[in-house]
């Protein structure tokens, strides 16, 4: 994502998750001689890893006769009573953090001022809250999405072992999409390694606070289903379906996205991409602490493979059927580290829900002139996920519209 938000990192953040190139073989050439900025590949070099271990939350001293605490769990004008703040992650608050406000002892309240019930709250998939859950942001200047706009985002993280600590790390793996309370949709590139424990996180905002207003939950992954027809060297066919050891519980933050049908046609929609990753390509990219999102449209196959053509991938380069792009417009891409994120456009008719049209998956550079991202397109591989699910005995209409 673009125009890194410069804000200072709690302790305990270690830094920068490298994704390496793919490689393969495609007629006598390594796949990753043509294809060589894809920008997924997850990596196993704990130096450069994203360490998603929050800071604790809690109070913490203040100044004059005030605490530190959630801007939640203060009950005094700088919050609105009925819990919906305005936060400005922009404005210095002195000596709290940006979710935290100087509160006095007396104004301090035991249990969080939580906002009113919506009413007209749609129960089913694809909701995305564009105003934010439980308080507002304003200030973001840097694509930074509002808590609980995409209740269906979900980190995948792997678990690594530091020596001479029983505890473990969650290093960022790649983005994911929740389809069912029980079941996550990613790319198969990013669990390539099944004797790995991994683990999703959903209902995540911000890395590096737990001072949202509702929590994440974490799953660990059973299973790992990845699509039959895929193909590590160019990533064709880049889908994996992730089995959680137990359901996640549907709340304010954590819903799930709605799928397109078989074969759907998606050109020239305005949809969003969101995640974690880089700001800008190359060693200068630094990762996200909060949750950045992108407007692109969707760009048609002939015109996505044109343009793909002018670049080193060559006049002869053919886009296979299981991708389609968005992008091509300046400073507006997907880039490392997004890998396995999707791709959400508005329901044809309903423009406030929403279902996911691709998976992010590679590209040339990030946002550079006018070439796309190229993303797997799930429309061609509906038909494919509810026969996983029904082998499964989950219900496929948790992400039907």
């Amino acid at each position: 994502m673009r125009n890194y938000f410069k804000m200072q990192l709690i302790v305990g953040l270690t830094a920068l998750c490298m994704i390496n190139v793919v490689a393969g073989q495609s007629d006598g050439k390594k796949v990753d001689d043509l294809i060589a900025n894809i920008f997924t590949k997850p990596t196993t070099e704990n130096k450069n890893d994203f360490n998603l271990q929050p800071s604790p939350g809690g109070s913490v001293p203040g100044t004059g006769n005030c605490e530190c605490v959630p801007y939640y769990l203060c009950n005094n004008n700088t919050i609105i009573k009925d819990g919906f703040g305005i936060i400005d992650i922009r404005i210095d608050n002195g000596p709290c953090d940006y979710l935290s406000v100087c509160c006095g002892a007396q104004e301090i309240v035991d249990k969080p001022l939580t906002p009113k019930p919506d009413v007209d709250r749609h129960t089913g998939c694809g909701r995305r809250n564009s105003q934010g859950v439980g308080f507002r942001i304003t200030g973001a200047k840097d694509h930074e999405a509002q808590f609980g706009e995409f209740p269906w985002m979900v980190a995948l993280l792997r678990e690594e072992a530091i020596e001479g600590n029983p505890k473990k790390l969650l290093i960022y793996q790649c983005g994911a999409a929740l389809i069912h309370p029980q079941v996550v949709l990613t790319s198969a590139h990013c669990v390539p390694d099944k004797t790995k424990q991994y683990k999703i996180r959903a209902g995540e905002w911000d890395t590096q606070t737990k001072n949202e207003l509702f929590p994440h939950q974490d799953r660990d992954v059973k299973t790992i289903i990845s699509h039959p027809k895929y193909y590590a060297g160019a990533l064709f066919y880049d889908f994996a379906l992730l089995i959680l050891d137990s359901p996640l519980e549907i709340t304010e933050n954590v819903d799930v996205v709605c799928l397109p049908k078989q074969n759907m046609v998606v050109d020239h929609l305005k949809c969003f991409a969101s995640g974690w990753g880089k700001d800008v390509f190359g060693k200068e990219g630094k990762y996200q602490v909060i949750l950045k999102k992108i407007e692109l449209p969707v760009v048609p196959r002939n015109t996505c493979q044109e343009r793909l053509r002018t670049t080193r991938l060559g006049k002869h380069f053919i886009l296979h059927e299981s991708f389609i792009c968005a992008g091509g417009e300046p400073g507006k891409d997907t880039c490392k580290g997004d890998g396995g994120s999707p791709l959400v456009c508005p329901v044809p008719g309903n423009d406030k829900l929403y279902f996911q049209a691709g998976i992010v998956a590679w590209g040339i550079g990030c946002g550079e002139g006018l070439i796309p991202g190229v993303y797997a397109n799930v429309g061609q591989v509906a038909h494919w996920i509810d026969e996983q699910m029904a082998a499964h005995n989950f219900d496929i209409s948790t992400y039907k519209y």
